[in-house]
């Protein structure tokens, strides 16, 4: 699958949850996991797809480290979910939306780029944004945070 077709799997993961925000991961050009964001559905405010995703593979897998493995989903990820993504050593992080895309949007947003916190970080973790910018900026249109 191309990095398009990845993050199109992670749009339609946001719609399924109802929400801007849905993740993948993969190995190489395969998905092996796929999770939308829970934090209104299951009143959990970490329930976000970023977090979801990587619990999900680390339990599949009976390991923590998700090293080698991609993560792609619809915003650049907030603090909390780059060091999930730290935390579990993903190895590149792929998204739709930048922070600065979607900011008016969220009056809670924590003013911390996803690089500001790899960059502190003790590991490298590769990043690249704009994978299909519109079509995840829409999601906030289609489905607007409360």
């Amino acid at each position: 699958m191309t990095p398009e077709e990845m993050m199109q799997v992670a749009i339609e993961a946001a719609e399924t949850s109802k929400t801007p925000y849905g993740a993948v991961i993969a190995k190489g050009n395969q998905i092996v996991e796929v999770a939308g964001n829970t934090v209104l559905t299951e009143h959990d405010p970490t329930g976000h797809a970023e977090v979801n995703v990587i619990r999900k593979l680390a339990t599949k897998l009976g390991d923590r480290s998700l090293e080698g493995y991609t993560l792609y989903t619809t915003y650049e990820p907030c603090p909390m979910c780059a060091s999930a993504c730290v935390w579990a050593s993903i190895s590149e992080i792929i998204y739709g939306a930048s922070i600065d895309d979607f900011e008016d949007y969220n009056p809670n947003l924590i003013d911390l780029r996803c690089k500001d916190v790899i960059q502190r970080s003790p590991i490298s973790i590769h990043l690249k944004g704009g994978v299909l910018l519109e079509q995840c900026k829409h999601l906030h249109d289609v489905y607007p945070i409360e």
